[in-house]
């Protein structure tokens, strides 16, 4: 992993990327401090959340979370306006400690180059939560947050990280002492040794196989963002070639909601999952039937899919959301479909080939 992330320290011992961003809380902050994250309808994650919302920053380390400012139409950061609020809350005597970059709807590399400066003078720490995006950094396909001015990153290792279940943190020499000694022994007792050896050959993959992988993600979240967008759907960000990730966000309030929506793919076997948009609370709705869904094509890639079957799968869910087709004539095209993609690829086809990068001692 030090190798793949090209990272002076990893502690591959957090379980999950709950637990990695609760060993940076550990590390680098104290209860009372002052966070700044994305909220959740604006793509943050619950980790980073507020104590009133049970997030795991507020509600288990005690941090007073602040908002960073998001963009609605880059689906970003808003850098002039997140220098600005740093300023304001210093001058209120609530200086940040920690700016958690990343998020769960992470469509575009956040703007870590152009604000670590500010943070730092400030006197905060920058982490960036890569949870979502692992695999395309690793592949050299999204940004480079280590070189970008982050202290640390946060990771779960079964997203665009095809791993198991399993999380991380990757940081600096000089931090290192403190982060093993927030993990261990302060959240974790045992780290899971069987997810360990699958998180090892899975790095070694990645190292053999991923900028290929993440390539061909980042093709297809284009190609069916666009077939989706062609199709009548509300695809975001079309000005910016909808996507540079796995994920692609569409604003679904034409057809109906979320939820009901999320269902209704889920019969004709399409797997995608309701998403609040930034805008969803201000406009009443709720996360349960909120405004957005959100795609995925980090799984239909190690598939083998490319650009080509994101226009069949962009056609599948216009005929179920569009035209409101008949569920089951479109469920049984898509078993059909489906039935031309069952071998998983970009990894070892030998049970030792992975002993290339991780040595038998």
């Amino acid at each position: 992993m030090k190798r793949l992330f090209n990272a002076e320290f990893v502690d591959v011992r957090p379980v999950s990327g709950v637990v990695a961003n609760l060993v940076v809380y550990t590390t680098f902050t104290n209860p009372g401090d002052v966070m700044m994250a994305l909220s959740i309808p604006c793509g943050g994650h619950i980790s980073m959340g507020k104590k009133e919302l049970g997030g795991t920053a507020g509600a288990v380390h005690d941090l007073v979370v602040e908002y960073l400012p998001l963009d609605y139409k880059e689906l970003n950061i808003d850098v002039d306006k997140t220098k600005e609020r740093v300023k304001k809350l210093i001058q209120e005597g609530k200086p940040p400690k920690l700016a958690m970059f990343g998020a769960s709807v992470f469509p575009f590399p956040h703007p870590v180059r152009e604000l670590a400066d500010a943070f730092h003078e400030a006197g905060a720490t920058v982490a960036y939560d890569a949870a979502h995006v692992a695999g395309l950094i690793a592949g050299g396909c999204f940004q480079d947050p280590l070189r970008e001015g982050a202290d640390v990153v946060t990771l779960s290792t079964h997203k665009t990280l095809f791993g198991p279940q399993h999380g991380a943190v990757l940081s600096w020499e000089k931090y290192a002492d403190r982060i093993k000694r927030a993990t261990f022994p302060g959240l974790v007792s045992n780290h899971h040794l069987h997810a360990v050896a699958g998180v090892a050959i899975a790095c070694a993959e990645m190292l053999e196989f991923g900028r290929g992988y993440a390539q061909q993600i980042v093709k297809n979240s284009k190609a069916l963002g666009q077939a989706l967008y062609e199709r009548g759907l509300d695809v975001l960000a079309e000005h910016k070639g909808f996507s540079e990730s796995h994920v692609v966000l569409i604003d679904i309030t034409k057809y109906g909601d979320g939820g009901t929506i999320e269902k209704e793919l889920e019969r004709a076997n399409i797997i995608i999952n309701r998403n609040l948009l930034p805008w969803d609370i201000k406009a009443g709705r709720h996360f349960m039937h909120p405004g957005g869904i959100r795609l995925g094509t980090q799984e239909v890639t190690r598939l083998g899919m490319k650009e080509a079957e994101m226009v069949e799968i962009a056609e599948f869910i216009k005929r179920v959301v569009v035209d409101k087709e008949d569920v089951e004539k479109v469920k049984g095209d898509v078993v059909e479909f489906r039935k031309d993609y069952r071998r998983v690829l970009y990894c070892f086809e030998d049970v030792t080939e992975a002993y290339e990068y991780v040595k038998i001692r």
